[in-house]
């Protein structure tokens, strides 16, 4: 045992920050309200378009066989999906983590590349590369 007396916590606190109170709210509010814009504003549109011919069209195109379809593949490509990734990123953090080998670095940066490339670009060189005018796709 040490013979120094440690108190946890200390008795004395600091402030974290410097700013106003009112400023920090201000922010904070601030950044909620994009937020929202950005989580809500796609999906008040999606629900616009899909319903604007009115509830019973949408729930009429649920009922066509390749609506259908498309549910039925998203589910069981998901039932697929999910487990493996989970299974896998626990494996590839565990190793990381765990030990030091050889190609560490590139399995971290296999890892970030979905980080670092934006969607759009992605889904742009799918279709470019697997279009119908492409030569994958044709």
């Amino acid at each position: 045992m040490s013979d120094v007396a440690h108190t946890y916590p200390p008795r004395s606190f600091k402030a974290v920050t410097t700013e106003a109170p009112w400023l920090r709210w201000a922010l904070i509010g601030m950044v909620l309200a994009v937020l929202m814009v950005l989580l809500f504003a796609p999906l008040i549109t999606v629900f616009s378009e899909a319903l604007s011919q009115g509830p019973g069209a949408s729930l009429a195109s649920l009922s066509n066989p390749e609506s259908l379809d498309a549910i039925r593949l998203t589910l069981l490509v998901a039932a697929f999906a999910v487990p493996l990734n989970a299974d896998f990123g626990i494996a590839a953090a565990w190793l990381i983590t765990k030990y030091s080998f050889r190609g560490k670095a590139i399995l971290i940066t296999l890892i970030d590349i979905p980080f670092s490339v934006s969607p759009v670009v992605a889904g742009l060189c799918i279709v470019l590369t697997f279009g119908a005018n492409s030569w994958a796709g044709s």
